[in-house]
């Protein structure tokens, strides 16, 4: 399916389709992507809090402060083993984390986070740059690791990245741009070891349950 142009709704639809598009990447992990001793979540937590998190336990988000209130409320993917340990998550995301400073570097602070904690995580924006990070969201988190330049492709703006925690961090990157169909994407579960998230299957079925005028919005064409 074709990425669609989310600047066309308000942040709350994106919000809606958000959370419904976490839940179908959930079943697809657990429905046989996944090894046996590991199980994919849907918890509202941060990423960052996950690191220091027990057992089950989820972490609430702790922004103080956002551009809009659905920043809070995201939904992140997170891979256990053996019910315990979180190995990696899947970090879809909405314009807030990207609509302020603050957010920007909250939103940067618990990947990073995550990732100096051994946890991998793969990044889906499907929000064109900003003032913020004019160049994609993936070289402002890699600057804290890296003083490498990053431009995405002309005309491919939006940011699929799959960071693989490690010894040795390495970002695995593919730029897409509005109307290209959605690449699936590593989710490492432990350095050199992944499972491919079946991306465009999961949006897909995510956006079949998208109210009809907000899919008429976002197909039609101009």
């Amino acid at each position: 399916m074709p990425i669609h142009d989310w600047t066309r709704v308000d942040h709350g639809t994106f919000h809606d389709f958000h959370q419904g598009w976490a839940v179908q990447i959930r079943s697809a992990l657990n429905g046989g992507l996944l090894p046996p001793d590991y199980e994919a979540k849907v918890e509202q937590s941060s990423v960052a809090g996950l690191c220091e998190a027990g057992p089950g336990s989820q972490t609430p988000a702790t922004e103080k402060y956002a551009s809009d209130p659905y920043a809070r409320l995201r939904n992140v993917v997170v891979i256990r083993h053996d019910r315990e340990r979180v190995v990696a998550a899947v970090e879809l995301v909405s314009p807030g984390n990207k609509s302020s400073k603050h957010g920007i570097r909250e939103f940067v602070r618990k990947v990073t986070g995550a990732i100096d904690h051994g946890i991998h995580v793969l990044v889906v924006d499907l929000f064109p740059p900003g003032p913020r990070d004019p160049n994609g969201i993936h070289p402002v988190i890699w600057s804290e690791y890296r003083d490498e330049p990053f431009a995405p492709p002309p005309g491919k703006s939006l940011t699929f990245v799959a960071y693989e925690s490690g010894p040795t961090i390495r970002a695995h990157i593919q730029p897409a741009a509005v109307g290209n169909p959605l690449p699936d994407m590593p989710l490492f579960l432990e350095p050199g070891a992944y499972v491919t998230v079946p991306l465009d299957a999961t949006y897909a079925a995510a956006f079949e349950g998208v109210a009809r005028r907000t899919r008429e919005r976002l197909t039609a064409s101009g």
